[in-house]
């Protein structure tokens, strides 16, 4: 363990190990500090990565049953879990060990251990075996990442799971309760459900995906309340109790009728908290929101001009791509450059089936502002492609300035929405406007279409719906 170095990055997660890498790249003296053997992170170790090896497997057994459809009918699959959770541990591991390699060939010091500051150029590392020894630095980039985050006054139970829980998958329950209708409990839920669980849903608010529009979120609504067993809308948990069989918990509607039902499993899935605590922040000048996280600048610089802070710990959104992007701004922004985080599109995507994703200005988002706009929709049941697929239950959707017909935002639900939407981040990105989609050829057959068709209809040109502009 060196003494000192120029750069610490304290985690090492898609933030953490982008910043440290290109740091090293750009000729800095680089020191890692993080508890895995090597780098990866929540997301590769226990969170998107895993849980898209899942998803990629639940698809597939959804596909062929889906096939019938076709007159094609396959026998009921029968199911490994250890083998599915070795698929799984497969594929992070090989992950975190290339990731592993990288850090040898750029020879960045990687330290097994936690830091704690002691002040604003200094770090207490305890060590993996339980000794401490202390790191001066130049420069500091928090990426701690965050944590599931819990409801109040849960019992403690093996019957309740997290999400870091869920993946472990250490069997696949009877029943399967998802206490709240996020991206996370949704993703989680069409896994579990597809390998053979009875999944309900839970959700406080009027509708799944609370944060994406209504249009959008109905599309996954429509094809999930098809497929599990319920979805309990604009209903809370009011409380539950470790039972012989699992976890009995009580309901509450929003008229306030209380009713009580037993799962084997309950899975909490209601946000994540930031891993601001425990870090010593305040033996320096960083500043925490009410929130818990770290208040920054446009170049990801804490109010300690020595102390950077990256990703999930940042700020909204919680998202991978996010913190990679901001990991390499704080990098720049530290060796001089004029560079700041100002996104016009962070992408969004949730791996459920359908796949809704949307990036830039969201319809919800609109009216909050009171921001007027133009929204213009292409259903997937006019897409040759869709049909194609069986799979017509689809929509693209294009938001743009009614002024100028610049894209402000661009949502798509549907098979491989999550694809598409790169689409969607340049155009927005690039400031362009509905004639440029209009005018680009898009291969056909094919799903990017209805990008194209979307943009042709804000002129009443869409040769597969009739939709004259008014």
């Amino acid at each position: 363990m060196p003494s000192s170095t120029q750069l610490v990055v304290i985690g090492a997660g898609p933030g953490g190990y982008v910043a440290a890498f290109l740091a090293s790249d750009l000729g800095m003296e680089v020191t890692i500090v993080e508890q895995e053997p090597n780098p990866g992170g929540v997301c590769v170790y226990r969170g998107c990565i895993p849980s898209k090896a899942f998803l990629h497997t639940a698809k597939i057994m959804s596909e062929a049953k889906h096939a019938k459809n076709f007159g094609i009918e396959y026998a009921a699959p029968k199911v490994d879990v250890a083998k599915l959770r070795d698929w799984k541990k497969n594929v992070v591991s090989k992950l975190t060990g290339n990731l592993g390699l990288l850090v040898k060939s750029r020879k960045i010091n990687y330290i097994l251990g936690t830091a704690r500051f002691v002040n604003s150029t200094t770090l207490t590392i305890t060590k993996a075996d339980g000794t401490s020894e202390q790191l001066t630095f130049q420069k500091a980039i928090l990426a701690t990442g965050s944590r599931p985050a819990t409801i109040p006054n849960l019992p403690k139970s093996k019957h309740i799971w997290d999400s870091t829980t869920a993946l472990e998958m250490e069997s696949i329950p009877a029943s399967l309760l998802v206490v709240g209708g996020g991206y996370i409990g949704m993703e989680l839920g069409t896994v579990y459900h597809e390998l053979g669980s009875k999944v309900s849903v839970v959700e406080m608010t009027p509708g799944l995906l609370p944060g994406a529009d209504r249009d959008l979120a109905n599309v996954l609504y429509k094809r999930m309340s098809g497929l599990l067993h319920e979805i309990l809308l604009e209903t809370k948990v009011v409380q539950m109790a470790e039972s012989s069989d699992g976890i009995t918990v009580t309901f509450a509607d929003k008229d306030g009728k209380e009713w009580n039902k037993e799962y084997n499993k309950v899975l909490v899935s209601v946000g994540r908290k930031p891993n601001s605590e425990n870090l010593g922040l305040e033996h320096t000048k960083v500043k925490i929101t009410p929130r818990g996280f770290v208040e920054v600048n446009g170049q990801r610089r804490s109010t300690d001009e020595n102390i950077y802070a990256i990703g999930d710990v940042a700020g909204d959104p919680m998202l991978a791509h996010k913190a990679s992007h901001e990991g390499r701004v704080a990098v720049e922004a530290i060796l001089g450059k004029k560079v700041a985080f100002e996104p016009q599109a962070i992408p969004a995507v949730v791996f459920t089936d359908p796949e809704i994703a949307w990036c830039g200005l969201t319809e919800l988002e609109a009216k909050t502002q009171g921001k007027e706009v133009h929204i213009v929709k292409f259903p997937w049941a006019a897409s040759g492609r869709a049909l194609t697929l069986d799979r017509q239950d689809g929509l693209t959707k294009l938001i743009l300035d009614p002024a100028t017909q610049r894209i402000l935002g661009v949502g798509i639900a549907g098979v491989g929405a999550g694809e598409l939407i790169a689409e969607g981040v340049l155009a927005v990105e690039m400031g362009s406007v509905a004639a440029d989609l209009k005018l680009s050829i898009h291969a056909h057959p094919t799903l990017s279409e209805t990008i194209m068709e979307t943009a042709e209809s804000v002129f009443g040109h869409s040769t597969h719906i009739y939709k004259p502009r008014k």
